[in-house]
């Protein structure tokens, strides 16, 4: 079967079949083979029987014709009249007759080689080192690409039944796969964090009665979650289910708390009844502070645009819903399950092993707590000074953490683009391209092989070349994804004559396609100016550490033959420059000189030279033309040609002359400080005349980063505000929020050991612990305003009581949400690695903050509640009175 016949067929069935499904946008033919009939005049022969190439165009196009003719009328009967004038296929084409010489016609076949070809033979694709053909399907925006892959594989069978056996039809790349993956492993993480998460409450617990009960909120509030989801039209894709898996952490919060507080009273000798109504008294004002206060950290997210607010909007619709949901559970359904399945004080329960090992390390860990709590609140001036410094540190390491963007995720694709000496020809290309792949299929991990030689796409020329590597599963390959990327490039590199650069595709392609990730755009209305200092600085760029794989898109080398019309001549003469110019495309232009139209397409009818001679300079000598006069003028007569080097394009970006600079980051650098040096160096060898900016990934980067630190700001506000609110004070929600410096340096601590940037996903992971973190200090808090407000406590005792009374729910709740992001911290399944710095970043602020925020909120709380009297604020405390509450509270029943 003929390649146009395979073209045939993918255009007029495969592509129009496929994009009638539902979801698909469109369905793009690579690598088309489209049939044409091809005219390869050979310019001796023309001369040599006086005729011109422009009479040989338009002797082709006057032959080839379907006009309507209209009909024949006849009083009885009338005919439509049906011409033979249109051709079909090369053999048809080769009797044209072109010119009449001494009386005897001159055909086409006489002095040029007609055969049927294809539209395009510059350019070509090798599946496996096999010919072949891509066909890219894309969906339609807000469908679901899982589904149109389904309906697609559905009419695959019927398709590939009519090929012949000889040709295969085979999916190379199918997003849905990783998707499938992806989705399947997150499943997987948060069932195993909700056994994580209901195990932390049973060692704290050490009872199955009270272990189920807040183990209930799980399951509620993610089908409460689903349903808003629902509602909203979301789907369950890899953000909204990272939101489910982050929220089993938290949901069990609220209804932690209640628990706890309810077997407190339990265990002061009350019924279930009295402790479930007494226990949600105390502590129904907590959990709507804690509640009302996490969801509002995500109130930012929700109005915040460009692709971050794209990316993380379901993410924060969907972990605020469970959260919402989660507080309804803790002050309804909790307390009544307290109510009826706790047994009493006096009720005697077999006591495991378990229980009393768990019990003994706790009442250690609380009376460990107990002493360091006096000594710090003994040095509460010390302490405040170490709070002050870790505020500094905070923002020193935010300045200097190395920022990222949006993670790789191992999808098990690489990209390769060489550029081989500007100029070359396509069947040197082809044979750099054939040197390419055999050094690209020695890799063990090497699944497909796809290359592809000839303009297109982000390859404007001939001196390009591009691949896509396609690597087996994660699990049957001996290395990861970044060795094979540097082994090819340095294997690549090292060919003579080629320049590699080989990447990782990005998550979300971002801007126009360039050979690299990351873009760097000049502009001015001086071209010369410009080409001149893009050339200078591109080398500059080069030597940047960190860089690797620059390029870009100005090609000043290009060979070009400059052809010189003698105006003058040609007036003189009977021609005009049309008519030159007009022969030149004839004879190297592939000009379409006629169409075929036949009953399902239309195909070119191409004239150009015979290949010896359209690679040959003095093949110009041969040409002749027709001019106004009947004279046939030999074109060397007319023109001079000289050879030189030129742009192979002239670039814009905004309708101004445009240079674009492309890059990689090398392993182990961000982009934020790759941007930083660039810009740096920009300022410092680029004139003023020259505007610079960055495009694609690296321009949504900034915008980005500068939008982030505002939506921090904002969250910190509106928590600031929504505790204002509720507690009706100025002071106290700073004393919330003043455990937030230690879970940022916890968190950028973290990020900094295993190697991680801060990028979009760390950033909401900060984000996150904003709301975490502030709990501990609401349990404290509540309970110490309590002790003042009822019992008429001062400050500091107050504050002990709190913190030793809220000790042990602290550390359940605290524990909960860590076990909710180690699975994500871990970076399992397909994925993970892009997801990892969230989870890190959640884990390590917990770890931190926890052990920095039991000490320092007590201390911010006295300092602060003391500005009602400035005059005591340095003052030294009664710290008996203070150590003799704590001891009551260790001895109470």
């Amino acid at each position: 079967m003929r390649a146009s016949d395979v073209n045939e067929y993918a255009e007029n069935f495969m592509a129009q079949r496929i994009s009638m499904l539902q979801g698909v946008a469109q369905v793009s033919v690579y690598g088309s083979q489209k049939y044409a009939v091809r005219v390869e005049a050979d310019p001796e022969l023309m001369a040599a029987v006086n005729i011109g190439i422009d009479e040989v165009a338009r002797a082709i196009s006057s032959s080839n014709t379907n006009l309507p003719v209209g009909t024949l009328s006849g009083e009885h009967r009338e005919y439509t009249l049906n011409s033979s004038g249109k051709l079909l296929k090369a053999e048809e084409f080769r009797p044209l007759i072109v010119a009449w010489r001494d009386g005897s016609p001159l055909r086409l076949r006489e002095i040029a080689l007609v055969r049927d070809g294809v539209e395009n033979d510059r350019r070509r694709n090798w599946y496996n080192g096999k010919p072949s053909m891509l066909l890219a399907i894309q969906r339609q925006p807000g469908a679901n690409t899982v589904e149109v892959v389904d309906r697609i594989r559905e009419i695959l069978p019927e398709m590939r039944a009519q090929l012949p056996p000889a040709i295969d039809m085979i999916p190379l790349f199918d997003r849905s796969e990783s998707i499938r993956e992806s989705i399947r492993d997150v499943k997987f993480t948060m069932l195993l964090t909700i056994v994580l998460v209901i195990l932390v409450i049973f060692l704290f617990l050490r009872n199955a009665r009270a272990t189920i009960i807040p183990s209930l909120a799980v399951p509620l509030s993610i089908i409460g979650a689903c349903g808003v989801m629902y509602i909203n039209g979301f789907s369950l894709n890899n953000i909204s289910l990272m939101a489910l898996t982050l929220s089993v952490g938290f949901v069990v919060d609220d209804a932690i708390v209640m628990l706890e507080n309810i077997v407190r009273h339990l265990e002061e000798g009350k019924s279930p009844e009295e402790a479930a109504l007494a226990g949600s008294q105390e502590v129904g004002f907590t959990i709507l502070s804690m509640t009302v206060s996490l969801i509002a950290v995500f109130i930012p997210v929700l109005f915040m645009g460009g692709l971050v607010g794209r990316l993380f909007h379901e993410f924060a619709v969907s972990i605020a819903s469970a959260i919402a949901v989660s507080g309804v559970v803790a002050l309804t359904l909790t307390p009544m399950l307290c109510s009826r399945f706790l047994k009493p004080q006096g009720h005697k329960e077999t006591r495991s092993g378990l229980y009393s090992v768990m019990e003994r390390l706790f009442d250690s860990a609380s009376r460990l707590y107990e002493r360091t709590l006096a000594l710090v609140m003994r040095h509460k001036f010390t302490s405040l000074l170490v709070s002050f410094a870790i505020i500094a540190m905070t923002a020193v390491a935010f300045v200097a953490a190395p920022k990222g963007f949006l993670p790789f995720e191992d999808t098990g694709v690489v990209n390769v683009s060489c550029e081989i000496l500007q100029g070359s020809s396509f069947e040197q290309a082809a044979a750099y391209a054939e040197k390419a792949a055999a050094i690209i299929r020695q890799e063990k991990d090497l699944a497909h092989l796809t290359v592809t030689v000839g303009p297109g796409g982000p390859q404007t020329s001939m001196n390009y070349f591009s691949a896509q590597v396609r690597l087996k599963d994660k699990a049957e390959r001996h290395e990861p994804i970044q060795r094979v990327v540097q082994r090819l490039r340095g294997r690549l590199s090292a060919i003579p004559g080629i320049i590699a650069v080989v990447s990782q595709p990005p998550p979300i392609r971002l801007g126009a396609s360039t050979r690299a990730l990351y873009q760097f755009t000049m502009q001015s209305p001086d071209t010369e100016n410009l080409y001149l200092n893009a050339d200078a600085f591109i080398k500059k760029m080069a030597e940047l550490p960190g860089l690797i794989d620059v390029n870009s898109d100005l090609q000043m080398k290009n060979p070009e033959l400059r052809v010189e019309i003698d105006r003058a001549r040609c007036a003189a003469l009977g021609l005009t420059p049309s008519q030159v110019e007009e022969a030149l495309a004839y004879a190297y232009g592939t000009r379409t000189v006629s169409t075929i139209l036949a009953p399902t397409n239309d195909y070119a009818v191409i004239l150009e030279l015979k290949p010896e001679f359209r690679g040959n300079i003095n093949a110009l000598n041969y040409l002749h033309v027709r001019s106004n006069n009947g004279q046939l003028i030999p074109l060397r007569t007319v023109v001079e040609s000289r050879t030189s080097v030129g742009p192979l394009t002239v670039n814009h970006t905004g309708q101004m002359n445009s240079v674009t600079i492309s890059f990689n980051l090398a392993p182990g650098y961000s982009i934020g400080p790759a941007i930083e040096e660039v810009t740096r160096l920009a300022a410092l060898e680029l004139p003023a005349s020259i505007s610079t900016r960055f495009q694609g990934t690296a321009q949504v980067f900034q915008d980005s980063l500068s939008n982030i630190w505002l939506l921090l700001l904002m969250a910190v506000v509106v928590i600031y505000i929504v505790l204002g609110i509720l507690y009706e004070s100025f002071i106290h929600p700073l004393t919330i929020l003043s455990g937030l410096p230690s879970a940022a340096i916890g968190a950028l601590a973290t990020l900094l050991i295993f190697g991680k940037d801060l990028d979009i996903y760390g950033f909401v992971g900060i984000i996150m612990l904003i709301g975490i973190v502030k709990k501990n200090a609401i349990m404290m808090i509540d309970f110490a305003l309590a002790g003042q407000r009822l019992h008429g406590l001062d400050t500091e005792e107050a504050i002990l009581r709190g913190a030793l009374t809220r000790f042990r729910p602290i550390m359940m709740t605290t524990l909960a949400a860590m076990m909710g992001a180690v699975p994500i911290a871990v970076g399992y399944g397909a994925g993970g690695e892009a997801r990892q710095p969230l989870g890190l970043a959640v884990v390590g602020g917990l770890i931190v903050s926890q052990l920095l925020t039991l000490y320092l909120t007590p201390v911010y709380f006295v300092y602060l509640d003391r500005l009602k009297n400035p005059a005591k604020i340095l003052a030294k405390a009664d710290f008996r009175r203070a150590l003799a509450a704590a001891g009551k509270i260790r001895s109470r029943p």
